[in-house]
């Protein structure tokens, strides 16, 4: 019966492993619809013909009320209808919203008219993401100048890409095979060109791809081996003056040390519980007074247009890998605004 619906509908194929329930709920709402629609075209067609017009005009009928009963089953009926398929439709939402904790992260670059893929393990490639089957892939996204949209249609995915923004979507490919990239967002002239693939591996195979396209990768500023994406944003974290306020082995300085934070929840100065992803480090490196965390100044500049977007995704992956590390300088939540150090710049 899907697949029968699938066909019928002209839908890409089922190649994620949210895309049969989403369908499902797509189904759902289309034939509760066309049989409402039906039922109110067999009705009207049935009384235009049992009370069609014959020879003079008869007076009007009297008003007609419904019984209670009725008027309960039907507005009852239909609001429960929609209260089951807005649960449905938010559940389906919050999943697509939470990546698995054992994601593998890929850093995207969206740009007139290319989409870009970063590893953290170094490689790089242009319009085609490959990636393993059978495993969950957090994609970490932002533009380098307009606003575009990730659409994989055979995944069911789409995402908004913002420029000095990280947003993220995250999918699970089930089946090996090649499946479209379209960006959804009118991007300039050739938005229609913005393609590209993703790439669905075999384990194996996935492996042998990794070990070929381990080359360096390239990155303004970044002077490193190509050891990983984790080594280039340290380099550039140290190039751009961010290791002069934030420390990375959990010692009180400027800033928020970057040692075992990712993930974790840190109050702001404005009474707010974040959450220290890829979306509030990005913010805090484009926007820095926009989420002060609680007990440092707002003395941090704005790296808007100083870092580019394959940059930013350096450094993000270089505070995710400090996540688990072993540091002898255990800080307790700050309680209030840390004072300079002495030659501090």
């Amino acid at each position: 019966m899907n697949e029968a619906l699938r066909v019928l509908l002209n839908l890409p194929s089922q190649s994620s492993s949210l895309a049969r329930s989403i369908d499902t709920l797509h189904y759902t709402v289309i034939l509760a619809t066309f049989a409402g629609v039906t039922l109110a075209a067999v009705v009207a067609i049935a009384f235009s013909i049992k009370y069609r017009q014959r020879g003079e005009v008869v007076p009007l009928t009297p008003a007609v009320s419904a019984p209670m009963w009725l008027e309960i089953v039907v507005f009852g009926g239909l609001g429960t209808l929609f209260f089951v398929w807005w649960v449905i439709g938010f559940g389906q939402y919050r999943e697509l919203q939470s990546p698995p904790a054992d994601a593998m992260p890929v850093y995207v670059t969206a740009k007139q008219w290319m989409w870009e893929f970063a590893y953290p393990s170094g490689p790089t490639s242009a319009e085609v993401l490959v990636v393993p089957v059978n495993r969950p892939v957090k994609l970490i996204m932002t533009s380098r100048d307009v606003i575009h949209s990730f659409y994989v249609p055979a995944f069911r995915i789409k995402q908004d890409v913002v420029p000095g923004r990280a947003t993220t979507a995250w999918f699970e490919a089930i089946e090996p095979g090649t499946f479209d990239i379209m960006c959804t967002q009118y991007c300039g002239t050739r938005h229609s060109f913005m393609r590209g693939q993703v790439v669905v591996l075999a384990d194996a195979d996935y492996a042998r791809w990794l070990e070929a396209a381990s080359a360096p990768l390239s990155l303004p500023g970044a002077k490193g081996d190509g050891s990983g994406l984790a080594a280039q944003g340290k380099q550039i974290a140290g190039e751009r003056g961010c290791l002069r306020c934030h420390s990375i082995d959990g010692s009180r300085f400027i800033g928020p040390t970057w040692a075992n934070v990712f993930g974790t929840h840190r109050r702001t100065t404005d009474g707010r519980d974040v959450v220290v992803d890829e979306a509030y480090l990005t913010e805090s490196m484009m926007d820095p007074n926009a989420a002060i965390a609680l007990g440092y100044l707002a003395v941090m500049p704005s790296y808007q247009g100083i870092l580019s977007p394959a940059e930013t995704s350096a450094i993000l992956e270089f505070i995710r890998s400090l996540k688990d590390v072993r540091t002898d300088h255990p800080v307790p939540p700050p309680t209030g605004p840390i004072a300079f150090p002495p030659g501090a710049p």
